[in-house]
């Protein structure tokens, strides 16, 4: 494709570090165009998180103070829901940029429905507003999510340097990329959070929608610093492409439908709890499908296929590390406003600022986690054993968030240190067990599966926040002391279980560790 006039050969160039080879300059300059999507990223995670910070703590909140009054266990499930909702609809967000709009595309409408959904969220207009602000929250979400991350690798994609070199300009872009979402994570709860429990909730909402606004101001403003291969439009799908996939979303909407009509007048079900109910179903039919379809296509050899019989047990695995480490947000978030005392220096800061030690922790410990695999070198820990020590520090911590709950059953407030360390273990626990994830998907995916395999890494998450929507149903059955005490055991009986089967793993997954 060619250049646009006035986006010349000159100004690309320089974004992309080609005149090193003239001056040597700018040879270890980034391109220009990644501080643009850094800041876009950065404004899209502050609204995100922002957001979800005071999410279950508006939905929970009693009417007369502003929230919907749900139950906190439906509280935390439709808090659930939306999760696996972000993550199941970057499926099709994927396909429209590959497909019909391009990646550029894909992030601008994206960044449109995401500010259209915090601010329906924004205004006080009862729950219908809400469930659609959310919808339209996790639409955006979805198409802008897997696109910006391919944004960041194309702006390499015309670097001249040595591959080695090339290789470790990218990773360093990629580095100071995912800073900008540790940036933009931790200072939302910090402002979203005030505004929402201080003031009133629809303000901290107004406030991640001003977020994801600049976000998609400084995207349309700074576009002309992005290569033009990162802004051209997709390849249009055919015809007959396009109708499959339209076939394909119009099932799946009507399966939740369906199957939600049907919880609602057969079993005397809320509309609510059948929605939960039937997203729930959703995302556990999914990745069995796509398993089910990648054994049934033929030309897979045996090494490919028992390297799909391994990434099985690994998003098991993964799935039931969601499962917990997304209550975090949901009913942690919930006993944090209950039972922990939260005053300092005579001041009661917001229950959701909790909300900003994980990516506090991600900051502080990113680096020395990338620089010890690298120090370890061959010696580092295998795949199965880095998801066994993730899960079983995820024990822990959840262990550690059970002695809070026998603390608190006293009926007095208790120490907000339980949380940091819990926050703290978990952090390191997914240190070990998301980046390995990524990492073994695109070393395990067969070559003709390469996408369809990091999209299940994706479903991962969804499933495990689908299924969180019907385990914290136990915590009105169980005090939460036994309630998490439950919950850590489990994780390291998982724990247990990848250790134990890890030479079996190994064998499966043919030469990859």
């Amino acid at each position: 494709m060619s250049t646009p006039e006035g986006e010349g050969e000159g100004e690309d160039s320089v974004a992309t570090g080609d005149t090193a080879q003239k001056d040597g300059r700018t040879r270890n300059r980034h391109p220009r165009g990644l501080l643009t999507l850094w800041n876009v990223e950065m404004w899209e995670r502050f609204s995100f998180y922002g957001m979800r910070a005071i999410l279950v703590l508006f939905l929970a909140a009693p009417e007369d103070q502003g929230g919907l009054g749900l139950a906190p266990h439906i509280a935390a499930a439709v808090f659930g829901i939306y999760g696996a909702l972000v993550n199941l609809l970057a499926l099709p967000g994927g396909w429209l940029a590959d497909r019909l709009w391009g990646s550029y595309r894909a992030v601008l409408w994206g960044g449109v429905f995401i500010t259209a959904g915090h601010g329906t969220l924004a205004l006080p207009s009862g729950s219908a507003a809400t469930y659609l602000g959310l919808l339209l929250v996790a639409a955006g979400t979805g198409m802008l999510k897997p696109s910006i991350s391919t944004m960041v690798g194309r702006l390499y994609d015309r670097e001249q340097d040595a591959a080695e070199r090339d290789a470790s300009r990218r990773d360093a872009g990629f580095s100071l990329f995912y800073m900008g979402i540790s940036v933009g994570a931790f200072a939302a709860p910090l402002i979203t959070g005030y505004l929402g429990e201080r003031i009133d909730w629809h303000a901290g909402f107004g406030a991640a929608a001003v977020g994801m606004l600049i976000g998609l101001l400084v995207c349309v403003r700074g576009g002309r610093r992005l290569p033009a291969v990162t802004r051209e439009q997709a390849r249009t799908a055919e015809p007959a492409e396009l109708r499959r996939m339209l076939g394909l979303c119009a099932a799946a909407v009507a399966f939740v439908v369906l199957l939600c009509l049907g919880l609602v007048a057969l079993w005397g079900m809320s509309f609510t709890k059948g929605v939960i109910q039937a997203v729930t179903a959703l995302t556990v039919l999914i990745p069995l499908v796509y398993f089910v379809t990648m054994f049934r296509t033929a030309g897979l050899d045996r090494v490919d296929r028992s390297r799909l019989r391994a990434y099985i047990w690994i998003f098991l695995a993964a799935s039931m590390f969601w499962v917990i480490a997304e209550q975090g947000g949901s009913l942690v978030s919930l006993f944090a406003r209950d039972h922990v005392d939260r005053y300092l220096f005579g001041w009661e800061f917001p229950t959701s600022w909790f909300q900003s030690l994980g990516p506090f922790y991600s900051i502080l410990l990113a680096g020395s986690f990338a620089a010890l695999w690298i120090r370890m070198g061959t010696r580092q820990p295998s795949t199965a054993a880095k998801f066994a020590i993730g899960l079983g520090g995820l024990g822990v911590a959840t262990l550690i968030m059970a002695g809070a709950g026998v603390a608190a059953a006293g009926g007095e407030r208790i120490s907000p240190m339980w949380l940091l360390m819990a926050f703290l273990v978990q952090i390191m626990a997914e240190m070990c067990l998301s980046p390995t994830g990524l990492s073994v998907t695109t070393r395990l995916a067969p070559p003709r599966f390469a996408n369809q395999l990091m999209s299940l890494w994706f479903l991962s998450v969804a499933m495990g926040s689908a299924l969180s929507s019907q385990v914290v149903r136990l915590g009105t059955v169980w005090s939460l002391g036994t309630y998490f005490a439950v919950l850590g055991c489990a994780a390291l009986a998982c724990a247990g279980a990848v250790a134990v089967s890890r030479k079996r793993l190994s064998r499966l997954m043919r030469g990859v560790t």
